[in-house]
């Protein structure tokens, strides 16, 4: 080997080690490894858009429909328009019955875009209560314990805003098709937070009886 060869390698070695130590006083730890650091985390905004002021004559009322976005629940402000040709003569359960519907429905391409989802499944109904339900009862076309814990989630949440469905704060007491006595679920900062953690099953309300 020729010295000049040795200088070269030499020169080349100490420019290795100069290289690594400048990389190491950076706070850069030197890899031979390649390293593959995925995409970028998906993040969602939750920005509730803009709603219209009227929509073209349709008879409806503000409301505030709990959706789901960002793995909880958020509310976003709705004209809800009254359903039509629907037999329900109790106010309370008609509604409902409107809740439900906004609900069910796909949230609009600005509301996607935002990270908005429902978990409500289509053509749940609300019906009058029984004659010996507590007061403020509504019954649903499906036991409330066999939907999903979101969908049940983002009823409850919504109900419980609602000043023509709920007095005031309180539990919500949701009843089935059949015979079974009506159940009572609270829309709680956990509920809101993780949807899925609510109780399958309420907390069972007995009629209050009548003074004598």
């Amino acid at each position: 080997m020729t010295r000049t060869r040795r200088t070269r390698r030499a020169l080349a070695a100490g420019l290795a080690v100069l290289t690594l130590s400048a990389l190491s006083g950076c706070g850069i730890r030197a890899t031979t490894v390649p390293v593959d650091v995925g995409a970028a985390p998906s993040r969602v905004s939750c920005d509730t858009p803009a709603q219209p002021s009227g929509q073209g004559g349709v008879q409806g009322f503000r409301a505030t429909v709990e959706l789901v976005c960002g793995s909880q629940l958020v509310g976003v402000e709705r004209v809800v328009p009254v359903p039509e040709k629907r037999p329900l003569r109790d106010p309370v359960a008609l509604v409902v019955q409107a809740l439900l519907e906004a609900l069910e429905k796909t949230p609009s391409g600005e509301e996607r875009d935002a990270g908005f989802t429902t978990g409500v499944p289509a053509g749940l109904t609300a019906g009058a209560p029984r004659p010996s339900d507590p007061a403020g009862t509504v019954r649903l076309s499906r036991k409330p314990e066999d939907l999903p814990p979101v969908a049940l989630s983002q009823i409850v949440c919504t109900l419980a805003g609602s000043e023509a469905v709920s007095a005031g704060p309180g539990p919500v007491v949701l009843g089935g098709p059949d015979a079974d006595p009506p159940r009572a679920w609270e829309c709680t900062d956990t509920v809101r937070s993780r949807p899925e953690s609510i109780p399958t099953l309420g907390e069972i309300v007995r009629p209050t009886a009548s003074p004598s």
